[in-house]
């Protein structure tokens, strides 16, 4: 496959990535090209800003949850019928996984993707140091090529010449300059930025500012060249059928399951039919989803309908499994506990068996409360915010036999949250996890998983069709 494609890394956060990023996919896609969102890492909030800067699905490239054979066939999936790919790093360049030297770093995906990197300097504090800053990234790892960089918060004519003069001994090309003007409104808060879909209409305010700085700063047509000059990439695009179908097959036998994988999709039963429909949580309260787990389980032979639970005062007609994933729940406790009849509703399919994964704010919402506040009472756990923030990969194994997976399964995932849950495990524990701390954490009851790990399912597609499984013969 052979698709232009940019990475816009920093030497470290703040640095500019984010506006530079989006700025560039909205102002390639204002010019007609149909351009292919990407984000190094977990983070679930930028792809939201990507998305509404291109008008197609940010995704993920995270080469810890999923490894790094998956990343180029991951990338190709989501760039597939695209004129642009540009993929926004996180932190520093060379920032990987904690102890794992350049693993899951934006040097080890634009390695992996053999993408030319463009370097967003903040050049507020500097002038002809940039040029050792810039040589010193640019050396570094002669399998990173370093192709250009944008100058970020240029205080004035004199300063970017200064700068530019600095970079013509580095022989790395100036790309762009962005002036020191006051921020875009991007908004943050104990997580990061503010998601898109609690402020869509000033996040698009954001997004155009963003592609106008861009315009006015950088040289597109030069950004564009380099995009194309990288080379093409070997093996396929990454297909939710194809994994779904070579995937491990679940301990249960359902002729159902059975004949969707052999036909490589849904099955032809009308909408509704018995446990293939699967609600998953949406709206501005749960935003935190990767796109690859709605597609594994409808290629596993689910209708997955999405609903808002701070709006829907029911769950969608024949709802047979429930699947909520990350947000912030502790933002809209109050509205989220006004919404009895979806509460009791999901208490009642959670006791009827069926199965329902959640994943860290869908945890907390399975709780009894969180803040004070009553939720939907599924646990027998109580959750309330903390000032202490945590961060980080896990390498965890399923304690419990759960509708996700069999006990010993081992998956990767990752953690980030500013609350606690007590007790933090169950009778049955989800998870075991190494390090930071040797511990179990989460809950296995009934059909319901919960806890407080984010995983990708694409590195473990069984999980997702063991749980359609699941739906079909609970």
């Amino acid at each position: 496959m052979s698709v232009p494609r940019l990475v816009i890394a920093a030497p470290s956060s703040g640095s500019g990535k984010t506006t530079v990023a989006t700025g560039l996919m909205a102002a390639f896609a204002s010019r007609g090209l149909a351009v292919s969102p990407h984000k190094v890492g977990p983070d679930y909030i930028d792809p939201g800003y990507h998305a509404l800067a291109t008008g197609r699905v940010g995704r993920n490239l995270d080469a810890y949850l999923c490894g790094a054979e998956l990343t180029a066939p991951l990338f190709a999936h989501g760039a597939r019928g695209c004129d642009l790919a540009v993929v926004e790093g996180v932190m520093g360049l060379y920032d990987g996984a904690a102890g794992q030297g350049e693993l899951a770093s934006t040097a080890h995906v634009a390695k992996l993707l053999r993408a030319p990197v463009v370097l967003v300097v903040d050049a507020s504090s500097q002038s002809r140091s940039v040029a050792a800053l810039v040589h010193g990234f640019a050396s570094w790892d002669p399998e990173v090529r370093v192709a250009g960089v944008i100058l970020n918060k240029v205080g004035s004519e004199r300063h970017e010449v200064m700068l530019r003069e600095a970079l013509d001994e580095s022989g790395v090309p100036v790309l762009g300059e962005l002036r020191r003007v006051p921020q875009v409104d991007t908004p943050s808060r104990h997580l990061g930025l503010v998601p898109v879909a609690e402020r869509r209409s000033e996040a698009v305010e954001a997004v155009a500012a963003m592609a106008s700085q861009v315009r006015a700063g950088c040289d597109l047509e030069a950004l564009l060249a380099l995009a194309r000059s990288a080379p093409g990439l070997s093996g396929t695009a990454w297909d939710a059928a194809e994994a779904v179908a070579s995937s491990p097959p679940p301990p249960l036998s359902s002729p159902k399951l059975s004949a969707s994988l052999e036909r490589g999709g849904p099955s032809s039963e009308p909408r509704g039919s018995a446990g293939r429909t699967i609600a998953l949580a949406g709206g501005p309260a749960f935003t935190f989803s990767y796109a690859e787990h709605a597609e594994l389980l409808a290629a596993a032979g689910a209708d997955v309908v999405t609903f808002d639970p701070l709006h829907d005062e029911q769950l969608p007609e024949g709802t047979g499994g429930l699947v909520i994933g990350g947000g912030f729940p502790e933002v809209y406790a109050p509205a989220l506990s006004a919404n009895e009849p979806l509460r009791k509703a999901i208490s009642e399919l959670a006791l009827s068996g069926a199965p329902v994964a959640a994943e860290c704010a869908g945890l907390l919402y399975l709780c009894r409360e969180l803040d004070g506040q009553p939720m939907c009472g599924v646990l027998d756990a109580t959750a309330r915010m903390s000032e202490r923030l945590t961060l980080g990969y896990r390498d965890a194994v399923a304690v419990s036999d759960s509708v996700l997976a069999a006990a010993g399964t081992r998956m990767r995932g990752h953690e980030f949250h500013r609350t606690v849950v007590e007790p933090g495990a169950g009778a049955a524990p989800a998870w075991g996890v190494r390090a930071p701390q040797k511990r179990v954490e989460g809950f296995v009851q009934q059909g319901v998983h919960a806890s407080y790990l984010h995983t990708h399912w694409a590195s473990e597609p069984g999980v997702a069709r063991r749980f359609v499984e699941r739906c079909l013969t609970s």
